[in-house]
């Protein structure tokens, strides 16, 4: 009797892994996951569809126009992992006639996490106040997202590099222009690139919801030719629409070398896709500057 258990479950193993499938689009080879297969998933649709998503970025853009309560919370260490600097606030976006503005509801910080003249100290500090905060009064900007492209044509400094994080963060899979050595090697879905990746598509739960599941991890042996440790993304089964998605960022350039992690989950407001949570925790340094390390969570809620 044991043996025939063991052989029937044998038998039941190898018709899972049988029934898992392959697909590739023009360069991108994927493995489907056995209920994906039963599912009949379009998949050269569901590739494009994830090649070419603007679902994640409208839900940032519906930032510009929704009105929304944010606990802020953002902390810089030193190398052993100790606090040295801090800001733990609750802050409203109010939204009217166009124009939008952040309120200051509540604000403790310590350390050096402001200057004299309550600039930020810290670029990861400046990079979240970009994403999340309008200290003056912003008039006329839209959450459409069709013909809006991404460029640092014209751009330096702090403004060039909100637009490059703009491109890794929105874009994922899209060349970067402008920083040395690694922009092309974020482009997942060129040739040279995707054939350093294994590709999966599967169907899991997120937090109660089924969903797509879409990941990107390296083959062996390709660890120090790559940027993108590994992606995942879970899409909506009705609609596509992006419910989460994780990042493991790491690259060393010599000049320069960076350890992020980002985590980011969506949620609806009316017929408004929007983040409600994101996290972030990277370890970042380049020559002639201090290294950062920085942990960063924003929760959003209370949309209008």
């Amino acid at each position: 009797m044991r043996w025939l258990f063991c052989i029937l479950g044998v038998l039941i193993s190898c018709y899972t892994i049988a029934q898992d499938s392959t697909a590739k689009d023009s360069t991108v080879h994927v493995t489907l996951k056995e209920v994906v297969v039963r599912a009949n998933l379009n998949v050269p649709a569901f590739i494009e569809r994830v090649k070419n998503d603007t679902t994640f970025y409208k839900a940032f853009r519906n930032l510009k126009v929704l009105g929304y309560t944010s606990l802020n919370d953002i902390r810089i260490l030193d190398k052993k992992g100790q606090l040295t600097a801090s800001l733990n606030s609750r802050t409203r976006q109010h939204v009217q006639n166009g124009c939008r503005h952040t309120e200051v509801l509540e604000e403790q910080t310590t350390g050096d996490f402001y200057n004299r003249k309550r600039q930020y100290n810290y670029y990861t500090a400046n990079m979240y106040a970009g994403l999340f905060f309008a200290n003056d009064t912003v008039c006329g900007e839209t959450n459409i997202v069709k013909d809006v492209a991404f460029s640092t044509q014209g751009k330096s400094g702090m403004e060039k590099h909100k637009e490059q994080l703009k491109m890794l963060f929105f874009n994922p899979g899209k060349k970067i222009p402008g920083i040395p050595f690694i922009g092309n090697k974020v482009a997942l879905f060129d040739e040279d690139v995707a054939e350093r990746y294994d590709f999966t598509i599967d169907m899991d739960a997120f937090k109660g919801e089924m969903c797509y599941v879409f990941s990107c991890k390296p083959r062996p042996g390709e660890k120090d030719k790559i940027v993108v440790n590994e992606m995942t993304t879970w899409f909506r089964i009705d609609t596509w629409e992006i419910v989460a998605r994780t990042y493991d960022l790491s690259y060393n350039a010599g000049v320069y070398d960076f350890d992020v992690h980002m985590e980011v989950e969506m949620t609806k407001f009316g017929e408004y896709l929007v983040p409600k949570l994101l996290r972030y925790q990277g370890n970042w340094d380049v020559v002639m500057k201090k290294r950062e390390r920085a942990i960063f969570t924003a929760t959003l809620f209370d949309f209008k």
